[in-house]
């Protein structure tokens, strides 16, 4: 996903600084390893997530992390919602010193009435970071599947005996338009 950020960031004329858990040298250019965040930080005019979520990663982007950006840097969270400690965002958005834009929150879905919702300064989207190219073939992969499962087919990948069962899939998915609504920057 840092791959296909940073190529579309390119376009822009951006100058794309990388980080990954160990440092190295691509194609693409130098990529800093991870103990090199902080000391980036000061310089940058965004940052975007596109990590997992792991125990070196969760809350990486705390008070302390935040507080190293400079005033009106953008953070954007298109990986994992535990990446971003949410409080201390909430915090930063609210004193109207760091703008955001969210993909993903801890916790997902935002419960309605969070702070994230109503201010100025955060845009939110519901979890749609995976619009790419890609997206329409997967989009009609899935939709294939969804009527096999809605005529109760046999899932491809269990055996002829085994048919999926409807019990919490669907209110899984109704779960995950409960969102809300984006509001713009």
């Amino acid at each position: 996903m840092g791959r296909a950020v940073a190529e579309r960031l390119g376009v822009f004329g951006c100058t794309v600084v990388r980080l990954a858990r160990t440092p190295r040298t691509t194609a693409e250019g130098v990529v800093h390893g991870a103990e090199a965040l902080h000391g980036l930080l000061p310089a940058v005019d965004a940052v975007v997530l596109c990590a997992p979520a792991t125990d070196r990663t969760r809350a990486m982007f705390d008070t302390r992390t935040l507080a190293l950006l400079p005033d009106g840097a953008i953070v954007v969270d298109v990986g994992r919602g535990e990446l971003v400690d949410t409080d201390a965002l909430v915090r930063e958005v609210a004193s109207g010193r760091l703008p955001t834009a969210l993909d993903v929150t801890d916790p997902e879905p935002l419960r309605a009435g969070h702070p994230l919702w109503q201010l100025p300064g955060a845009l939110l989207t519901p979890h749609v970071g995976a619009f790419t190219d890609v997206f329409e073939d997967a989009s009609r992969d899935f939709l294939r599947r969804l009527r096999r499962y809605a005529e109760g087919a046999p899932h491809r990948r269990c055996s002829s005996s085994v048919r999926m069962t409807r019990a919490g899939h669907v209110p899984a998915l109704a779960r995950r338009s409960d969102a809300g609504t984006a509001r713009s920057l």
